[in-house]
């Protein structure tokens, strides 16, 4: 029998969890890359998830704190879909996946990992990509460490939108 080891993935499921919010950013962008954020805008930003589904997999997140879609004003709605549609290019271009996946939870019930604070997600996909691993044996393997994509996509992220 094959094994994939993924042991990145246990600091997540036993790793503490922050008293704060993490997508509640400092004005500095010092930690930018160490907290993998590729850019940010007037009212929000663009960051890799850290526990990825699949390599590119990033999220675009109002630097408000706020939990719904309905909680946004129209400024940031505005951004918030210019950044996922220019988002959808820059994955496009930099990995040629198959297809996107484009998704936001509202709520627990939802699934929302981290509920209190609204992010949707862009998951980059390929024909095949997570396949039987996912269903029968619950992994996921991605090729290229969070660090290579993450200077894969900055260069994109360079001009405000």
């Amino acid at each position: 029998m094959d094994r994939l080891w993924a042991p990145w993935r246990i600091e997540y499921i036993l790793g503490p969890k922050p008293d704060e919010c993490i997508f509640c950013l400092p004005q500095t962008t010092a930690e930018d890359r160490e907290r993998y954020i590729l850019f940010r805008g007037r009212f929000n930003f663009v960051i890799l998830n850290a526990f990825p589904y699949s390599n590119g997999h990033l999220m675009v997140t109002p630097f408000r704190h706020v939990s719904c879609l309905t909680e946004l004003k129209p400024e940031e709605h505005r951004e918030t879909m210019d950044l996922l549609q220019e988002s959808t290019r820059i994955v496009k271009e930099a990995f040629q996946p198959d297809g996107v996946n484009i998704g936001l939870n509202i709520g627990e019930a939802a699934g929302a990992g981290i509920e209190a604070h609204l992010h949707f997600h862009l998951v980059p996909r390929w024909n095949g990509d997570h396949s039987f691993m996912a269903v029968f044996s619950e992994t996921m393997v991605l090729p290229e460490h969070l660090h290579s994509v993450y200077d894969r996509l900055k260069p994109f992220y360079t001009d405000p939108t």
